[in-house]
């Protein structure tokens, strides 16, 4: 394990590691991805699911902050039975140690039923072999930076995140506001927060 407690994949924006099994002729297809957030994890997944959108089932598990916290979790069963497809995969991914990953099962069915205890062990079985050939690094040295915005602030807010190379873990919506958890390289963060404070005086960042 790293200094950091938990490593995340070592992949390119935009960048999908495969790997397939197959199990009584039906093909399970597995599609991991680096997400840095639920926003990432959520256009991930919707990137997977048009590519495969003959397949019967595309479900997923992900965990988009650190590997050993749950702050960002998800889970899927897109029509299979429940509890025997996303619940599965998100234990495994849990208990992997990895963050910032999303993976999606797509499959293809064979014909021949597996049963609902078939289910869980090809679809855990799916999230453990790609575990095991997905190429890992350490987590960037970041800081996870907290602030509340005017919704007519975000469009501004959010460019000048982008700016210092930020990006958006999470928004909460409550009324007018919204409140953002961001993360920024450790050395930019005290630049961000100098100009979220100048440009939205009236919210605390944190």
């Amino acid at each position: 394990m790293s200094d950091y407690g938990y490593k995340i994949p070592a992949l390119n924006d935009g960048e999908v590691f495969r790997n397939e099994i197959v199990i009584k002729k039906s093909r399970f297809i597995t599609s991991a991805g680096h997400t840095r957030g639920v926003a990432e994890a959520e256009a991930f997944l919707a990137r997977i699911r048009q590519e495969f959108a003959d397949a019967r089932h595309n479900c997923y598990a992900f965990n988009a902050g650190k590997g050993n916290e749950t702050a960002f979790i998800g889970c899927s069963d897109d029509g299979e039975p429940k509890g025997t497809a996303g619940r599965p995969m998100l234990n495994v991914l849990v208990h992997s140690g990895i963050g910032e990953i999303s993976i999606v099962v797509t499959r293809y069915f064979g014909g021949i039923l597996l049963g609902t205890g078939g289910l869980v062990r090809a679809y855990q079985d799916s999230v453990k072999e790609i575990l095991t050939v997905l190429p890992l690094k350490d987590p960037e040295n970041l800081e996870e930076i907290r602030f509340t915005a005017d919704l007519a602030r975000m469009h501004i807010l959010e460019e000048l995140v982008r700016k210092y190379g930020g990006r958006v873990i999470s928004r909460d919506f409550s009324g007018t506001c919204c409140t953002y958890t961001v993360t920024a390289d450790a050395v930019k963060a005290a630049f961000l927060k100098k100009d979220l404070e100048r440009l939205n005086q009236t919210a605390q960042v944190s």
